[in-house]
């Protein structure tokens, strides 16, 4: 019989992870469903702790009671960009990522070649010149009333989980998905959570090495019904970048 507060601890990380016994199973290389480890008629082995080490960065020990720290590496995590993108110039350019893209952009986002399928263009504006930018288009209806879906954003790299403010929203780069939120700093531990400002998506938390990359959005980028061309989508583009350097003049 497994130890109650490691079946407890187990069934904790699936539900906060959001998966049910079924696909827990399939990731962590489990017939069927977690169902019987949950239940205590299966040992935990070697091999489920080992998947969760590998892939979620469980500690071990924590599962066994051993210790208060829930997550390994949870300190260093890195959310720079993994790709800087530049045009024949050899100058950094801004690509635009939209909702089609972004499914793959998790499973791409260390393929510099992979960025080069999607548009790009160069920053002519000084105040974009040394700092990371990307667009990124809005996906689903989390963000109403503020953010349409099929909307893009703007948005500027952030180095370190450390700059993120409560007021802010940010485009987030998680290990399967990439989604527009808020985000806040659980008080008492490392813990992220996400929050969309449509209230019928509940907040959900998250770990800080689930993050990959990590974009603060400056602002909207609207585009017209001329932006179906590349010629279009640039102007409306440089439009909105006038309108963010009177915001950032200000």
């Amino acid at each position: 019989m497994e130890n109650e507060l490691t079946i407890k601890r187990f069934i904790e990380i699936r539900r906060e992870l959001g998966y049910t016994q079924a696909e827990f199973a399939e990731l962590l290389g489990v017939s069927n469903t977690t169902a019987d480890i949950e239940r205590g008629r299966t040992k935990l082995s070697g091999k489920v702790v080992a998947a969760l080490l590998k892939q979620f960065k469980i500690n071990p020990l924590w599962l066994y009671g051993e210790s208060q720290q829930q997550y390994l590496e949870s300190s260093n995590t890195s959310v720079i960009p993994k790709v800087v993108t530049v045009d024949s110039s050899d100058n950094e350019n801004m690509v635009l990522v939209n909702a089609k893209a972004a499914a793959g952009y998790p499973q791409n986002i260390q393929d510099a070649t992979w960025y080069r399928q999607l548009p790009a263009f160069d920053l002519p504006i000084p105040e974009f010149r040394n700092a990371t930018y990307r667009g990124f288009q809005v996906e689903g209806d989390s963000m109403l009333p503020n953010l349409k879906p099929g909307e893009w954003v703007l948005a500027k790299a952030v180095e370190d989980l450390k700059d993120i403010s409560a007021n802010k929203i940010y485009v987030v780069v998680l290990q399967d998905s990439v989604m527009v939120k808020k985000i806040e700093k659980s008080p008492n531990s490392q813990g992220l959570t996400l929050i969309s400002l449509n209230e019928t998506y509940p907040p959900y938390r998250i770990e800080p090495f689930q993050v990959q990359e990590l974009w603060q959005v400056s602002s909207k980028i609207t585009f017209g019904v001329d932006a179906t061309t590349e010629k279009g989508l640039l102007r409306q583009l440089q439009e909105s970048m006038e309108e963010l350097k009177k915001q950032l003049r200000a």
